[in-house]
């Protein structure tokens, strides 16, 4: 029985440990007691190995702080063991190069995991002396980094064989180099985010799927020299993807996207908002091949009609969000099959969708997905849209949000009467104020309705 109960009675000591380490670090007067005395009671009672097991689960800030308090647990606070994952984001974004080199050759092999996103001051030489150190690196975020260039991915090729996960976004200096060097010394790769690296071409994305087959999530949002061969690249070797982000690439077709349907049938999401170039032939493609979609955004993409996504309601019954911003020429129909064969949908975006109207939120508000479901809904400049539709809406219980900016006829009465049925939905509507009646003498200047808003 004793043994049984161990690790109940090893959780008990970890944790009143640990309150009792964060007590000491926000007690002043504990806090002069420990910081001259390395005999304290704390480390007479509890073995070395107890306390590091404790720090263990500390922040960065809190770890810092420990390792003021005596010299013991400066040498505990600052072993490698606690500091395999660092987010410096919500610490300090500031730092300079110098930092990296140094938490790099305190953690060494035990680093894991590093974020380092919009830490303008570290640059290549910071990362190469990271690499060195950090050869067991498996997720690395340099978004926002904008100082580094391809030499830090010849770096990370060179030593971190075990990345997996790699943010680059925003990293402007990125060029094909970094993604052959990737391919080559990086083959665990399994997610890339090169958001907005527009130097990037399908010569890049064709030598980094050859050697990184297994990727499973891949951001190209921004990419914009992005043509369809490099998505037949990323078909034909990535069997294994799951999230594709091919936002405002705005040279993307229906051929380019097809192959990816056919080749992908993983595929559990998609962003292809703004690439006004697709047709109902994607939606068709994916209700035949990717069956898993949870995810759909389609923005902007003003071509997709009601057609197309019947299609896709009927084959992908898994769908959990979708943006349908600006896609003008779906009607009430879409809402219907979305409503009978999609009942998971929880996230559903028809802002600027002017042919909605109250019918088809009615079908949506008796859907499969809308007692348990359906969370947020997006109806944002429906014209047509009037306070019937928010009584349609009233049997969501999960409702948790509803946009309605510019929604002309939905009315302050009919939102109250919304919030009686659920009274912890948030609404975002806009009502201008009224244009004041001209004066009865005439002689005063009547203000425009824009003159009474500024």
């Amino acid at each position: 029985m004793l043994r049984k109960a161990k690790p109940r009675s090893m959780q008990l000591i970890l944790l009143f440990g640990t309150c009792f380490v964060v007590t000491i670090l926000w007690g002043n007067k504990a806090l002069l007691m420990f910081s001259n005395n390395d005999e304290a009671v704390i480390n007479k009672k509890l073995p070395k190995e107890l306390l590091l097991r404790i720090f263990s689960f500390l922040d960065v800030v809190t770890l810092c702080r420990c390792a003021q308090v005596s010299r013991a647990w400066n040498v505990l606070a600052l072993d490698g063991s606690n500091w395999q994952r660092i987010d410096l984001f919500d610490f300090q974004r500031d730092i300079e190069g110098r930092v990296v080199e140094n938490i790099s050759k305190r953690c060494g092999g035990f680093l894991r995991k590093l974020s380092l996103r919009g830490c303008l001051g570290v640059g290549d030489n910071a990362l190469r002396i990271f690499a060195q150190n950090c050869r067991n690196i498996e997720v690395l975020n340099l978004n926002g980094c904008t100082k580094i260039t391809d030499t830090t991915c010849t770096s990370l090729s060179k030593f971190c064989s075990k990345l997996r996960h790699l943010d680059l976004a925003s990293c402007t200096s990125i060029t094909n180099l970094s993604l052959k060097a990737l391919s080559e010394g990086c083959p665990l790769l399994e997610q890339l985010n090169i958001s907005w690296c527009d130097q990037v071409t399908k010569d890049g994305i064709q030598a980094l799927v050859r050697g990184c087959g297994g990727l499973k999530a891949l951001f190209l949002k921004g990419c914009t020299q992005l043509e369809d061969e490099a998505l037949k690249y990323i078909g034909a070797h990535c069997p294994e993807l799951v999230t594709l982000n091919l936002q405002t690439c705005l040279q993307i077709t229906d051929d380019g996207l097809i192959t990816i349907c056919r080749g992908c049938h993983k595929l559990q999401s998609l962003c292809a908002s703004g690439c006004s170039n697709i047709t109902d032939a994607i939606l068709n493609a994916l209700g035949q091949n990717c069956p898993r979609l949870r995810i759909l955004e389609v923005a902007r993409c003003s071509q997709l009609t009601d057609v197309g996504f019947t299609t896709l309601a009927k084959n992908c019954h898994e769908l959990e969000k979708m943006d349908l911003e600006e896609c003008v020429q779906i009607t009430d129909s879409t809402l219907i099959q979305l409503s009978i064969y999609c009942p998971r949908l929880q996230v559903l975006s028809l802002s600027h969708c002017e042919l909605i109207t109250d019918d088809g939120i009615r079908h949506l508000g008796n859907g499969a997905c809308a007692h348990d479901r359906l969370e947020v809904i997006e109806l944002d400049n429906c014209p047509l849209i009037t306070d019937a539709s928010l009584e349609h809406l009233k049997s969501c219980h999960s409702l948790e949000r509803i946009e309605l900016y510019d929604c002309q006829q939905i009315t302050r009465a009919g939102i109250k009467r919304l919030r009686t049925h659920l009274p912890n939905i948030k609404v975002h509507a806009y009502f201008a104020p009224v244009t004041p009646p001209p004066s009865v003498g005439g002689s005063r200047q009547r203000f425009c309705r824009c003159c009474i808003i500024l």
